[in-house]
């Protein structure tokens, strides 16, 4: 997409450097870097597209292609051209992303390819303690840079590598270091890498925006080159012949294999499908996802009889939510064996009661005379009835831990403590389970949502998951959402949802607290100790 005309012996000089690099990883570590047909042309279009004053017409280049199609070599071979063969004295080139370990992957790559050059070696240093690739020749050095924009002033940058830029929380380190940073430089260049995101509101997408209006002819600006490998909203995602065309590296550095695996996954499940659309076909999907297929879930309505669980270990999740909406407490029965026995309990406050029915659509009365609701009486829910409840189950089943959310939960988790549920795991043990504090944050809700999708949509072992139909739980999936983080975490999305789903996030903290321990028997406890996240 070069718009001047293409200097040959610029092209050709540049596409011989990066060709005397080594690859770093794989199958293919310490072989030459045969650059693919897109990345020459890349390659050459950028360095070889020159200005009548003999500078690059380019100063900002946005690659945006799937996941694993080399775009850290790639991006490791502009950091180093930009070091030691682009004629710049003192040359400052960084890596940046939206950690320094993140800004290390390309920076790492580099500093590999360096150790297996000799010619390279020569005249550059690799120092690892300091994140810094030296050059001796011209007195420049490429950094790995920290994520903090306001350590970043005053730079006199000749080139910054910013790696998945989809990551950047904010706008703050892009513009710190690409406004003005370079103007002391005759030919800086800004290489901006990514894979599609899910922000619509980030510096990315904005960026994304302007590269695709470029492509388009809709927007000009000569200093501005653009590459998108994209698959469009409405083209068939699960047909091969597009992954060929969005991976312009399928079949060489990755393995088709691979990605039929994961399209198997995909197929199968919510999440696992905007993954797949996002990182191997770099489609800019929702960061909301409808969870869990209707079909799927119903399918795991085997019965559950509370009576034949008597005795059982469970581990409960309690989520009080507001006082004036729904609570919920999930109690999860693990079968030791990789399946679970679900138990709700809901509350909602009586007074409140009918007009909630006629604002959620829902039949919460209907609920309360069928036995799967409580309605406590006054305007908001009276916690006693939780508390009597917990102690009664607590009396019935074997109750080894309790999660909670720690938001607004002082009160009653001051009562159960007087009742016999313990803080301390030392003091944890028959008669006294644990009160857990759960966060509500990816870091906490991630693994525990995966798995509740993934033993929902389980085809093979349709039986692993059982919740009695339960049709207050069953509203709450329904409603459920899950929001995606840039490291492909997944937790429920509370803020934008619009209906009840505090059942679910009540039972996958207690479907969190039963993993932990499902491979240790129904002996937890005798044989060691807790384990508390």
């Amino acid at each position: 997409m070069a718009r001047g005309r293409i200097n040959k012996a610029a092209a050709d000089y540049s596409v011989s450097f990066f060709q005397n690099l080594k690859h770093t990883k794989g199958q293919w570590r310490g072989q030459s870097f045969n650059l693919l047909p897109w990345q020459t042309r890349i390659i050459r279009d950028v360095f070889g597209t020159l200005k009548p004053n003999g500078f690059r017409q380019y100063e900002t280049v946005y690659i945006e292609v799937p996941k694993k199609n080399g775009k850290s070599e790639l991006g490791a071979g502009f950091g180093l051209y930009l070091l030691a063969a682009d004629e710049e004295q003192a040359p400052e080139v960084y890596s940046a992303a939206a950690d320094r370990d993140q800004a290390k992957i390309v920076f790492n790559v580099a500093g590999d390819m360096v150790d297996f050059s000799d010619e390279l070696s020569e005249r550059c240093k690799r120092i690892d303690s300091v994140n810094r690739i030296v050059n001796y020749r011209n007195g420049g050095f490429y950094r790995a840079l920290s994520a903090e924009h306001y350590t970043k002033h005053g730079f006199n940058i000749s080139g910054v590598i910013f790696d998945e830029l989809h990551t950047q929380p904010n706008r703050d380190l892009y513009d710190v270091l690409t406004k003005g940073a370079g103007d002391a430089r005759q030919q800086p260049l800004f290489v901006l890498l990514t894979t599609a995101g899910v922000d619509r509101n980030s510096i990315c997408w904005e960026v994304h925006e302007k590269a695709r209006q470029i492509i388009k002819g809709i927007r000009n600006d000569p200093t501005f080159y653009a590459v998108i490998y994209s698959l469009e909203e409405k083209e068939d995602w699960e047909d091969e012949k597009n992954w060929y065309r969005v991976n312009p590296s399928l079949g060489v550095i990755i393995d088709i294999e691979k990605v039929r695996q994961a399209h198997h996954e995909a197929a199968q499940n919510p999440a696992e499908e905007n993954l797949f659309r996002q990182l191997r076909l770099d489609q800019w999907v929702k960061s909301t996802i409808r969870a869990i297929p209707m079909k799927a879930w119903d399918a795991c309505d085997g019965k559950v009889d509370g009576e034949k669980l008597k005795g059982q270990a469970c581990f409960a999740g309690l989520d009080l939510a507001s006082s004036i909406d729904l609570a919920a407490m999930g109690l999860v029965f693990p079968d030791w064996e990789g399946g679970y026995d679900i138990l709700m309990r809901f509350w909602i406050p009586e007074d409140t009661m009918r007009e909630k029915e006629r604002k959620d659509k829902v039949t919460y009365s209907k609920w309360v005379k069928q036995g799967w609701l409580t309605a406590t009486p006054g305007n908001v829910i009276d916690y006693s009835f939780i508390r009597h409840q917990l102690n009664q189950d607590r009396e019935k089943y074997d109750i080894k831990e309790l999660a909670f959310d720690r938001w607004g939960a002082a009160l009653i988790l001051q009562q159960l403590q007087e009742d016999g549920f313990v803080l301390d795991e030392k003091e944890a043990g028959t008669g006294h389970p644990l009160i857990v504090p759960f966060g509500q944050g990816y870091a906490s809700m991630s693994s525990p949502t995966k798995d509740l999708i993934k033993l929902a949509i389980d085809k093979e072992h349709k039986e692993r998951l059982r919740h009695g139909a339960n049709p207050v739980l069953r509203w709450n999936v329904d409603n459920l959402e899950v929001t995606q983080d840039a490291a492909e975490n997944l937790k429920p999305d509370k803020a934008k949802a619009t209906q009840k789903i505090d059942g679910v996030v009540a039972l996958i903290m207690g479907l969190d607290r039963a993993i932990r321990h499902q491979d240790e028997g129904p002996s937890v406890y005798e044989e060691r100790g807790v384990v508390v996240s």
